[in-house]
Parts: structure tokens; sequence; C-alpha cells
């Protein structure tokens, strides 16, 4: 492995771990052992963001680095930062069903539905079985173009795919409230 991935590896670990600790020393000090909902730790998006862009300018061919900076910008709510950054991804290697479907949520959230869609059945494509890009798939026919037969169509073959589990059951429930006029 290339000195710069090791460094890659044990920074995202540090911050793993560094989050566990701030997780059990929040709860020690304010009490919450008895609360039902303990604390949720702060991440630094902005200081992984800033360590991985710093990574790059390395090793700008690494694949990861880049998904991983794609997953931070879409954390952080930075939309368009996440479409970049899975556009560096999918130049090394367009064939990722999970990142072809993390951009299509992101240009969903930007309100470009048509490439949503795009994303979400070239993610199905490569991968038949991949129910997430489906399950979106069937949320932007459904909320964002008031297509119902098409969101009842797409979430049908996701039960074909996957008809078990709570997500399942979940799937099952939106076609219920749209077929009951909800």
């Amino acid at each position: 492995m290339k000195k710069e991935t090791i460094l890659l590896v044990v920074i995202t670990m540090a911050i793993g771990i560094l989050s566990g600790v701030i997780f059990t020393n929040a709860k020690k000090h304010t009490g919450t052992e008895n609360q039902q909902f303990a604390p949720v730790p702060v991440i630094d998006y902005q200081q992984k963001i800033n360590n991985l862009q710093a990574f790059l300018t390395k090793e700008p061919t690494n694949r990861n680095a880049w998904v991983q900076l794609g997953h931070n910008y879409f954390d952080s709510n930075q939309p368009m930062k996440a479409i970049e950054a899975y556009d560096k991804a999918l130049e090394i290697d367009s064939h990722d069903a999970n990142v072809l479907t993390d951009q299509g949520i992101m240009y969903r959230r930007l309100g470009w539905f048509d490439k949503a869609i795009e994303n979400f059945k070239q993610a199905n494509t490569l991968d038949p079985r991949h129910v997430q890009s489906l399950f979106n798939l069937g949320i932007v026919y459904r909320d964002d173009l008031g297509d119902r037969d098409k969101a009842k169509e797409v979430w049908t073959t996701y039960l074909e795919i996957s008809p078990i589990g709570n997500e399942a059951d979940r799937v099952r429930n939106m076609i219920d409230h749209m077929e009951n006029g909800h």
C-alpha cells in the first residue's frame, strides 16, 4: 500500500475512535445514563473534507478517497460538491451502483430529477438486484414527478428482489398509501 493510502486509513480510524471517545465522555459527563436517548457526537465534516482534499492533491487517482470525499459532502449537505467528487470517482471506475445512487440522491436534492432518474436507472442496469437505486427511483417518481404508476412499478420490482425485511415492509406501506389515495 502507498504511504498516502495508509495515512488516509489511519486518519479515518483516528476520527472514528475520537468520535467514540467523545460520545462516551459526553454520556458520562451529562448524566444521560438513565435517559432514553444519548447525545449524538458532533462530526467535524470540514476536517475530514480538508484531510481528504490534502490527500487527493498527492494522490488524485485514488478512487476510494474521491468516494469518501463525496460521502462527506453528502453527509454535510453540500450536494454540488458531492456530485463533483462522485464524478471524479466515477471517471476512475464507472461501474459502482452505490456511488451512482448516492450521486443520484444529490441530483434529487438539487431538483435535477432527470439526472437523478438517469443515475438510479444506470445503477440498476449495472446491478439489477440493487434495491437502493429502485427505492430512490420510486421516491423521485412518486414525490417529485407525481407519477404513482411508475413508482408502483419500480417498487413492485423492488419487492420481487427483496420481499422480506423492514425496508420491504416500508415499500409495501408506501404502495398501500398510494393505492388508498394518500
